[in-house]
C-alpha cells in the first residue's frame, strides 16, 4: 500500500488520513478500472477531457448537490465528460441516478478496490468514512496529464466548480 498521508483533510473539523500520494497538476493520472450502473468495466476515457469527481456517497447532501451540480454543467462542456467515483455498489448508483434524472454524468464505481483511491490519494484510512472516497476534483485533459486538481480540505463542503470548470474548458 501507498503512503498514508496523515489529517490530509477533516471531517467536522477532525483529521481524517488519507492513503496514497497527493497528485499535483502537471502528473498523469493514473489509469483505472472501475465499475459502470451496467456492473461492466470503465476506464479513463481517451482523447477528451475528463472531470473526475470523487464523493463519498451519493446518498449525502453535498455528494448529492455536487452531482447535480456537475450534471448541469455536464451538457454545456464540449468533448468533456464528467465522472463521479465513489464507493457507493453500481446498484445504489443506479437507483441514484434515476431518482435524480442524472444522465450527463457517468458514475462509476471503485468498491471492487481500494486501488484507485490508493492512485488518487483519496481513499480514507479510519474513522466513520473509513474505506470511502474523500472529496476530490481532478480535470484530466486529453493527452491523460492533470490539468486542475482539488483535494477539498473540509470534506463536507463542496469543491471550487469554478476552477475545476475552467479548467475542463481550458
Amino acid at each position: 500500500m501507498n503512503s498514508t498521508r496523515k489529517g490530509a483533510v477533516t471531517l467536522k473539523g477532525n483529521a481524517v488520513d488519507l492513503a496514497g500520494k497527493e497528485l499535483k497538476t502537471g502528473d498523469k493520472a493514473p489509469a483505472f478500472t472501475l465499475q459502470a450502473q451496467d456492473l461492466s468495466d470503465a476506464s479513463l476515457p481517451k482523447g477528451k477531457t475528463t472531470i473526475i469527481a470523487t464523493v463519498p456517497s451519493l446518498d449525502t447532501p453535498v455528494c448529492h448537490e455536487e452531482t447535480k451540480r456537475f450534471n448541469q454543467e455536464a451538457g454545456k462542456l464540449q468533448n468533456v465528460e464528467v465522472l463521479a467515483v465513489s464507493m457507493d455498489l453500481p446498484f445504489g448508483q443506479k437507483r441514484w441516478c434515476g431518482a435524480e434524472n442524472v444522465q450527463s454524468v457517468k458514475t462509476l464505481s471503485a468498491h471492487r478496490s481500494t486501488q484507485f483511491g490508493e492512485d488518487y490519494g483519496v481513499l480514507v484510512k479510519g474513522g466513520p468514512l473509513d474505506r470511502c472516497l474523500a472529496r476530490a476534483i481532478f480535470v484530466v485533459g486529453s493527452d491523460g496529464t492533470l490539468k486542475h486538481v482539488e483535494y477539498v480540505k473540509e470534506i463536507t463542503e463542496h469543491p471550487n466548480y469554478e476552477a475545476a470548470l475552467a479548467a475542463a474548458r481550458s
